[in-house]
């Protein structure tokens, strides 16, 4: 936080300072006590299990400067505390208060699959021109957006934010926090449907971006995605939409996977740029479309930001590639939907060169009741793109499986969820040089930490 003091966290919150210095300077902002470094405002917040107040004590130890808190009326003590009524909702007082000194623009990113890579892709193409502040982390929720726009500084050119969201009602709260100028929206998948209960719900979900989206601004769409090519701004904004149809300003053309990397030409209007990614899969074309819309709305060149994305290499858990004794690693572990593990498993595919490919799936979580179902299409599509071998963890993923398998002689073992270990055993044994494997599978699943295992040699 730049500028920052006591006296302006009473003053965004409503609080009331029940005792220590008010004109005392605050560095950043913290909610979790072992993170504390030193000049931190203390955010406890109030969860189902834990009330983070107990940890104050330790904030303190740690070398935080002041802290807030909705269980003390009266206090004496040299650090500030600062009483408010609720202390999640103080924190989103504090990045709405901070968002209005900022006078940068900002660009929001959503979706159900894909907004991470996106919002690194546009990052990208932008440092074309600017220099460019991105959502840390998965700092893009009701607690993590409102930090994460307090750590922009007078130094920053241009904010990227990638705003999250998983129950009804949350996308607005954070739009109306981050008022960005530009929003960005990936695509309507069925990613968190237990919680929203339809598709229709998720897209209404994803749209309320724009409560936030500033007079004037520009909402850019997928326009290949079947809700978001019939969606409009909202009065007083613009649509951009890009993706591979006539009726996108931004258009892919001529798109060929090159060892797995996406090559295509991008269009707009007259202009012709050709756009080589170091990223594997076609539906990476989507997040690099909406990276050079966005970056040529802010007048970065678009040969510029092509250049830019060429160097993107992804990052830990999406669609890594690894080499280890003459055997090809693909993790993408980090999560899944149906959309992403059939777009993983077209990347498996595209290596022609490999002597045995092999998909190692794990079970796509929250999917609502139709979860069962989603897991046996991607079977089916798998029966018809077979692989090699495939491994499966979970009862979810045993479905897929069961269907991938149907009048197939291909290689397949299956292990409950918790048997991780005999999966990795078997696994192993399994694998030999000229081998490429997939791992593909919902966060919760831990099937990262089979990746990396493999990655270092069962390290």
């Amino acid at each position: 936080m730049e500028q920052m003091t006591v006296k302006d966290i009473i003053k965004a919150t409503g609080g009331v300072l029940l005792c220590g210095e008010a004109d005392l300077p605050l560095a950043h902002i913290c909610i979790d006590s072992k993170k504390v470094k030193g000049g931190e405002l203390f955010v406890p917040l109030v969860g189902e299990r834990v009330d983070a107040h107990r940890f104050i004590p330790q904030a303190f130890d740690a070398g935080a400067a002041a802290v807030l808190t909705s269980r003390h009326h009266a206090m004496e003590d040299t650090h500030p505390w600062i009483q408010v009524e609720d202390t999640k909702k103080a924190l989103q007082a504090i990045g709405s208060y901070y968002r209005d000194r900022l006078s940068l623009p900002l660009v929001g990113i959503t979706g159900s699959v894909g907004k991470t890579t996106t919002r690194e892709m546009v990052g990208a193409a932008l440092s074309a021109g600017f220099r460019v502040y991105k959502t840390p982390g998965n700092y893009n929720s009701q607690v993590g957006l409102p930090i994460t726009l307090t750590e922009i500084t007078s130094r920053d050119e241009i904010g990227v934010l990638e705003l999250g969201m998983s129950m009804p009602g949350e996308m607005a709260v954070i739009s109306r926090i981050a008022r960005v100028d530009m929003a960005v929206i990936t695509n309507v998948d069925v990613a968190h449907i237990e919680q929203l209960g339809s598709q229709e719900n998720i897209f209404r979900e994803k749209m309320s971006i724009q409560e936030g989206l500033r007079e004037g601004g520009t909402l850019f769409l997928n326009g290949d995605d079947p809700m978001l090519q019939k969606a409009k701004a909202k009065a007083g904004c613009q649509a951009v939409y890009y993706g591979t149809g006539e009726n996108c300003q931004y258009r892919a053309e001529d798109i060929r996977l090159e060892d797995g990397r996406a090559v295509f030409t991008a269009v707009c209007g007259p202009r012709r740029v050709p756009v080589r990614l170091n990223v594997r899969g076609r539906h990476f074309v989507h997040n690099a479309l909406a990276a050079l819309a966005v970056a040529d709305a802010n007048g970065v060149p678009m040969e510029a930001a092509a250049g830019k994305l060429e160097g993107f290499t992804g990052f830990q858990g999406r669609q890594q590639v690894y080499e280890r004794d003459g055997i090809t690693i693909i993790d993408d572990a980090y999560n899944a939907s149906p959309v992403s593990l059939t777009a993983a498993l077209e990347v498996l595919l595209s290596f022609r060169k490999a002597n045995r490919r092999i998909a190692v799936v794990a079970d796509m979580k929250e999917l609502g009741p139709e979860a069962a179902s989603f897991h046996e299409n991607i079977g089916i599509w798998l029966a018809a793109h077979p692989v090699e071998a495939l491994f499966t963890l979970g009862e979810l993923a045993k479905r897929l499986g069961q269907k991938a398998m149907e009048g197939s002689s291909g290689h397949w073992s299956h292990f409950p969820q918790g048997q991780r270990e005999g999966l990795y055993q078997e696994l192993a044994g399994f694998l030999r040089p000229g081998d490429c494997v997939l791992l593909k599978g919902s966060n919760s699943m831990k099937l990262g930490e089979v990746a990396a295992r493999l990655v270092s040699g069962g390290k």
